[in-house]
C-alpha cells in the first residue's frame, strides 16, 4: 500500500485534531498500525485508515510523563527545581566517618 507518510515505530506524529502519538506496532500481516496518544492511549488503525490521514511528522515531546499518567504531585520533588550543587556526594558519607574514628 502506497502511503503519503509512511509509519515508522517509534516516530511521532500529529493527527488532524491535533493530537500527537508514536507508532509503536506495525503488524504487515493484520494490515495494521498501533499508535500510543501522549495521554497513553492506545489505538489501532488499518492501513487504508493510516494512508487516509492527513498526518504530519512532529517531534517527540519533551515532557515524558504524558503516557506514564502521573500527576505532577506524584513526582515527590518539583521537576527540574534539582541541581547539582544540591546532590549529596557518596564519598562525603565516608569522609565523616573516617573522621570521627580519630
Amino acid at each position: 500500500m502506497e502511503f503519503k507518510v509512511k509509519p515508522v515505530i517509534g516516530e511521532w506524529y500529529q493527527s488532524p485534531e491535533g493530537l500527537d502519538f508514536e507508532v509503536v506496532a506495525i503488524d504487515q500481516d493484520e494490515g495494521t498500525v498501533e499508535i500510543q496518544y501522549f495521554d497513553g492511549a492506545i489505538e489501532e488503525l488499518d492501513f487504508t485508515s493510516w494512508a487516509q490521514m492527513p498526518l504530519q511528522t512532529v517531534q517527540p515531546p519533551e515532557d515524558w510523563s504524558g503516557s506514564v499518567d502521573m500527576m505532577r504531585e506524584d513526582f515527590m520533588t518539583d521537576i527540574g527545581a534539582s541541581t547539582q550543587e544540591s546532590w549529596a556526594s557518596p564519598l562525603d558519607a565516608l569522609d565523616a566517618m573516617s573522621q570521627d574514628e580519630y
